[in-house]
């Protein structure tokens, strides 16, 4: 018995030790050193092949990104489920993609989904992997080569290479990667990887500086050209590592490619954009050239490209107006003159020599910078090129003006959304790529944007949908509140409030409030309420710490001093106004976008001044005015108030509607941010802002509203409890009218290219 005890121990022990060895620290033994390599993917100079049946065909890679964000969790917390992942797949083809793209390394119940996707699926959905570095990596290390980055970012590929195969076993993982036991192969539909993020300029820059020493690099599978940076060869580095380690482990290759976005193109631009949106850093893969012998597949040059930012060609239109003694004058000559000087000293491609007239002009005959700067890059790379990124947002807070074809970042209803995605892919395929990934699948309650991140709590956004931050809704598939429907539509049909008891009236008006994760609810109804007839008049206090009885602005006063006005009456003259003293931008940005410092003299706390509610959209124009001095930056009234459906079962939908009239009725959904709520899951606020020089946190546990078409005596107003739903949220999913409009079009223009055509290739591809 004593020996049977330490023989089952001998093999416990044995077994841990090998399992630790093989699937955790990736230590192997090649049994079959002379195998040869295979693929099943090739490119050439334009386009990407796939092997079916013996031949390589064309294959267009019609993508969607898929990120690990849910309602209620960080994306860190992977809590996607398999049964989640395997649904959505089929609905991800349905709409007529063929690829899914993840940035990391996810959990493994979706390697486990997409694996029983795929085993017995005749048309199988692929899969661009991505390998990411953490934020804490790159903004702590500016420089590419620092062990900490590059190390961490090679080992990152061997892992994502394990995990592909099925032989990789990870625990504790931080940020930046899922966990679990991967023992599933998923790489037969593993078209290829893209490693890298969205460099950041300074880091480029730094890098080449720190390392003029280490701009070439010559390996087995990729080496660089004597055009190359530090940083191209950095990246050459880590890929030539990675398809060593597959091909020596596993015998088989993919397509690479790094990450790129259109900040560090291998453009160089003219002065003025240079000024005006600081571009001065490029990383160019075709520095990058894979061993022809030894690299069978093949490389793509992949981008991440919005059409309305960088708005580099814009600018490049705009400031063509001006001549240099003008930008002289407004700039200063000695300023002009170093910036013309810094851009002489930039190396690459001239802009200039891949735009002409004739590629701005897209299909509709419109001028259309997005598809000028498309052809732009097909033009220069001698490789294919993957649009990986490509999007437009559905949340209220617009954050970047429209392109030149007016498509904008944020405030574009689910329908225009669709339209503009139909019109991105059609110019991104009409430039000549050879594929494009949507982004993205679901829309994300996590997400912060650089526009509102000031004014809401950053540790909370998982907990509540934040409809002005439109960096959260750039899906196909949205997260309404409520279990099976939300709790309320601004649509007129006031069923809904059956059985509610009002929270004020006033001269026969009732005003009744309710809530959700997204939107704060108001229903006006009075048996005399002629909506579009009557000017409706809701004050909200929320702050106790300032506030007015009395708006000078509409000449109406209230029972109590309040913090915010809405004003109903109809498409064009409707909106929210909110109290000088806590208006959120003036304060943050007062100099910016007032041209004064509001701290040095504040609002009174009881100001009966009302103003307009801006989001910012631009910190700069393009060339200030310094005879004028006037403020700059550029901003969105986004108090103004949308009349419209917001039912999504109506066919009149409006998803951008926030109020509607029934018989006698108003009802209006205002976001919470809106109502400068920076946390409602807890019931946060802003504090006052000049009592902190900036924003605090304040708790509150009521607010109180009232609603009249009177303005002949104050107001009256009812309490409106407050209660807090912390970490706990109801959703539940729906196809915005953008993913039946994709679906449509994709599944009734083309089939997948590779089942159209087989073309004959040789091994390179040709």
């Amino acid at each position: 018995m004593k020996k049977y005890l330490i023989a089952v121990g001998i093999f416990i022990v044995a077994a841990f030790i090998w399992n630790t060895a093989y699937y955790r620290l990736g230590i192997y033994i090649d049994l079959h050193p002379n195998e040869p390599v295979s693929t099943f993917m090739k490119t050439d100079e334009k386009n990407i092949y796939m092997q079916k049946d013996g031949e390589y065909a064309p294959f267009e890679i019609r993508g969607v990104d898929l990120e690990p964000g849910i309602p209620g969790e960080w994306p860190s917390d992977f809590a996607i489920d398999k049964k989640t992942y395997l649904r959505w797949f089929r609905e991800i083809q349905d709409m007529g993609a063929n690829t899914v793209r993840v940035y990391t390394i996810l959990n493994d119940d979706f390697y486990n989904a997409f694996y029983e996707y795929n085993k017995y699926n005749d048309k199988p959905l692929y899969l661009l992997q991505g390998v990411w570095i953490s934020d804490y990596d790159m903004f702590s290390h500016m420089d590419a080569f620092d062990q900490d980055i590059m190390t961490a970012f090679s080992d990152d590929c061997r892992t994502m290479i394990d995990v592909i195969h099925g032989k990789k076993s990870l625990a504790l993982s931080y940020g930046n990667k899922g966990n679990g036991s991967f023992r599933k192969d998923v790489s037969p539909w593993v078209i290829g990887y893209i490693l890298g993020v969205d460099w950041e300029q300074y880091t480029v820059t730094y890098t080449n500086q720190k390392n003029e020493g280490r701009a070439k690099y010559s390996g087995k599978y990729f080496s660089t050209t004597e055009d190359a940076t530090p940083f191209e060869a950095f990246l050459a580095e880590v890929g030539d590592k990675a398809v060593e380690y597959e091909s020596e482990r596993y015998k088989q290759q993919r397509l690479v490619a790094f990450a790129n976005r259109a900040n560090t193109d291998p453009f160089v631009y003219p002065p003025s954009v240079v000024f005006a949106r600081q571009k001065v850093a490029s990383v160019d893969v075709e520095h990058i050239k894979p061993s022809a012998e030894n690299f069978i597949s093949g490389m793509f040059a992949s981008y991440h490209v919005y059409s309305y930012f960088p708005d580099y060609l814009n600018v490049m239109r705009d400031t063509s107006r001006y001549s240099d003694a003008e930008i002289n004058e407004r700039l200063g000559s000695t300023r002009w003159a170093t910036v013309k000087y810094r851009t002489s000293k930039l190396k690459g491609p001239r802009i200039e020599d891949y735009v002409s007239d004739e590629s701005y002009i897209d299909q509709y005959g419109r001028y259309n910078t997005y598809l000028a700067y498309l052809k732009a890059l097909t033009s220069y790379h001698t490789m294919p090129v993957v649009i990986a990124e490509y999007g437009l947002a559905t949340g209220r807070g617009l954050s970047q003006d429209g392109d030149s074809v007016g498509r904008t970042q944020g405030y574009m209803s689910e329908a225009e959304q669709g339209q503009g995605l139909i019109e991105c892919y059609s110019d991104i395929m009409n430039a000549g790529c050879a594929g494009s990934c949507l982004f993205t699948w679901q829309d994300e309650w996590f997400k912060r944007n650089w526009n509102t991140m000031h004014a809401v709590d950053l540790d909370k956004t998982p907990y509540w949908s934040d409809y002005q931050t439109n960096e959260q809704f750039f899906g196909v598939l949205t997260f309404d509140p409520g279990k099976e429907k939300s709790v309320c539509y601004a649509d007129g049909d006031i069923s809904e409030w059956e059985g509610d008891k009002p929270v004020a009236s006033n001269n026969g008006t009732d005003l009744y409030v309710k809530y959700d994760e997204k939107f704060i609810y108001f229903l006006a109804r009075g048996d005399n309420l002629k909506p579009g007839e009557d000017t409706l008049y809701i004050p909200i206090d929320t702050t106790p710490k300032s506030g007015s009885a009395y708006c000078e602005d509409y000449d109406v006063h209230f029972e109590k001093p309040s913090d915010f006005l809405m004003v109903i009456h109809g498409a064009d003259d409707s909106r929210v106004v909110v109290n000088e003293r806590y208006e959120v931008l003036k304060a943050i940005y007062g100099d910016t976008y007032y041209g004064e410092i509001p701290y040095s003299d504040p609002p009174a706390r009881d100001s009966s001044k009302f103003v307009d509610i801006y989001l910012p959209i631009t910190m700069q124009e393009y060339i200030r005015d310094r005879a004028n001095a006037q403020p700059t930056g550029r901003k969105s009234n986004t108090g103004r108030l949308r009349l419209g459906n917001a039912n999504p079962d109506s066919d009149s939908y409006d998803s951008l509607a926030d109020f509607a009239f029934g018989d006698n009725a108003v009802e209006i959904r205002i976001p919470w941010q809106l109502l400068n709520f920076s946390n409602p899951s807890e019931m946060m606020i802003h504090d006052d802002y000049y009592e902190h020089y900036g924003i605090e946190n304040l708790s509150i546990d009521k607010m109180s509203v009232g609603a009249s078409a009177d303005k002949g005596s104050p107001v009256s107003m009812g309490e409106v409890e407050l209660d807090p739903w912390y970490k706990t949220v109801k959703t539940h999913e729906r196809f915005k009218k953008s993913y039946y409009m994709l679906k449509d079009f994709w599944n009734a223009e083309q089939k997948n290219p590779a089942e159209q055509q087989k073309t004959e290739v040789n091994a390179d591809g040709q």
